[in-house]
């Protein structure tokens, strides 16, 4: 539904150049709520405004419902209602609501549709609809002033919705919300994405964005995607930048024969008692250093960092037997970097501190007990 190639954004400031984004990849598929997530500066901003062409990229394109709207762009007074037509299939909530304060609710709700110049009483009767279906129809004729700021962006929604867009972009829309509002209007979109089968993409910078309403995130730094992918496959990828922000663990090794293991739980492993089971399999003796468990998309999903007794080349067949139950183990490196036992594969590297465990299959648990 939403594609980025190559896109590039530079500003010019003064007398030098500010780069954006560099180089940005991005598919979103149809019907699905996506979140660009990153800090302060790393270009997300800038991305979900070229997308809608708000800010006209340097270099790139960018294909909405399969349409080329970069080729809309800089051709003259056609090109540009062809552009105007073309963003009517995209709604916008913005972070500060925008809303007009002279005009009642019903009225910034109208305003899209006075601007695509739909008559009064189809307009009036459209506003109301998208009043109610935001759960605000009470408030049609209340002023911005008088209503809370979850209300604001309540009736943003509903403006944004007024054209029938196939897509929504939301830029940091619940980051001026306290917490529970937050989770209401993150609630709200996600029942909009299934009821009208709207595609949701969201810049944030909050973690527990992406865990209580995404389906699929990608990590921005620096004008850059450095990870992308559904939330379950991120949550499974070893050494995943996204996955350990979403869910941190701590805890170092209590001694230097120690080996930790940062181990993700996703599907089905989340509700079986692996690590009891792995306890008495191999009669060791299991330490937990730390855990962060939280349920998304409706299902469990967590990680914990263990300590096993022994060096890393002890406990390759117990992390073995973790992998085989469908578990992601990592391995945490002390000073030292562990070394690959002799004829066992080569592990991948992970970001700094982790070392992926090769795949392997435990052998089965009766010659493992002798």
């Amino acid at each position: 539904m939403i594609t980025t190639t190559g896109l590039t954004k530079v500003y010019q400031s003064r007398d030098r150049e500010v780069t954006a984004l560099d180089g940005v990849d991005l598919h979103v598929r149809e019907g699905e709520v996506y979140g660009v997530i990153g800090q302060s500066g790393a270009g997300k901003s800038s991305l979900i405004r070229c997308v809608n062409l708000l800010e006209r990229p340097t270099s790139g394109t960018v294909t909405v419902a399969g349409q080329d709207l970069t080729a809309l762009a800089g051709r003259g007074r056609r090109a540009g209602a062809e552009l105007r037509r073309a963003r009517t299939r995209i709604g916008m909530v913005f972070q500060h609501f925008n809303l007009l304060d002279s005009r009642t609710v019903l009225d910034n709700v109208e305003l899209p549709l006075e601007i695509l110049g739909v008559s009064g009483q189809a307009r009036t009767r459209k506003a109301k609809e998208l009043l109610d279906l935001v759960g605000l129809a009470e408030k049609a004729k209340s002023y911005p002033g008088q209503l809370s700021g979850g209300q604001k962006q309540r009736v943003g929604i509903a403006r944004a919705l007024a054209g029938d867009p196939q897509v929504l972009l939301s830029d940091e829309a619940t980051s001026a919300l306290d917490p529970e509002t937050t989770r209401s209007i993150l609630q709200l979109l996600r029942d909009l994405n299934q009821q009208l089968g709207l595609t949701v993409l969201l810049i944030t910078h909050e973690m527990d964005v992406v865990k209580t309403v995404c389906d699929s995130a990608a990590l921005m730094q620096r004008g850059r995607i450095v990870e992308s992918g559904t939330v379950g496959e991120l949550l499974a990828t070893p050494g995943s930048e996204l996955a350990h922000e979403l869910f941190p663990v701590g805890g170092t090794a209590s001694g230097p024969d120690r080996t930790v293991v940062d181990v993700t739980f996703h599907g089905e492993s989340a509700s079986r008692p692996v690590i009891s089971q792995l306890s008495r399999t191999y009669n060791i003796d299991i330490s937990i250093l730390g855990a962060a468990m939280d349920t998304v998309g409706g299902k469990q999903i967590g990680r914990m960092r263990i300590e096993l007794p022994g060096r890393f080349e002890e406990n390759v067949v117990p992390i073995g037997f973790l992998r085989e139950q469908g578990l992601q183990a990592e391995v945490v490196d002390g000073d030292p970097a562990p070394k690959t036992p002799a004829g066992a594969p080569a592990a991948t590297a992970g970001p700094a501190g982790t070392t992926a465990v090769p795949e392997q299959t435990a052998p089965p648990v009766k010659e493992a007990a002798k």
